[in-house]
């Protein structure tokens, strides 16, 4: 039995549901981070907000029109301006997302969006996070 070597540079890669595989040559370079899906839907929130306010749209079914999502959708981003000031603020300085699943999402703070008392609120995202 005769031995045999072969050099090259390889790397894996992962795939959908978490599958590794080899690949040939060097490793590709990483995307760049990407700033956390809350991070943009808060800032969406707040410009829809200010087209509001500054009469550009009339209302909320026309915003939703203007961004390709139905008016539910678009009420449920526009909730997030029930926030506390400090939530929201925390929220547009999250860190970027290098890789894998966003750690805060619109869906976990609905709940905290519905309670009144932004002393509650703030107490409920600290929880969160």
């Amino acid at each position: 039995m005769s031995e045999l070597t072969i050099t090259g540079k390889i790397h894996f890669q992962t795939h959908r549901k978490g599958r590794k595989q080899v690949a040939a040559g060097p490793r590709p370079e990483s995307k760049p981070a990407r700033l956390p899906r809350i991070t943009r839907l808060m800032a969406l929130a707040i410009s829809g907000d200010q087209l509001l306010r500054d009469g550009v749209v009339t209302d909320q079914a026309e915003l939703a029109r203007l961004g390709h999502v139905i008016r539910a959708r678009m009420r449920q981003i526009l909730n997030l301006l029930h926030l506390a000031p400090a939530i929201q603020e925390a929220i547009l300085f999250l860190p970027r997302a290098e890789q894998g699943r966003d750690s805060i999402t619109e869906r976990d703070l609905r709940t905290i969006a519905a309670m009144a008392d932004w002393r509650v609120q703030v107490r409920e995202f600290h929880a969160l996070l």
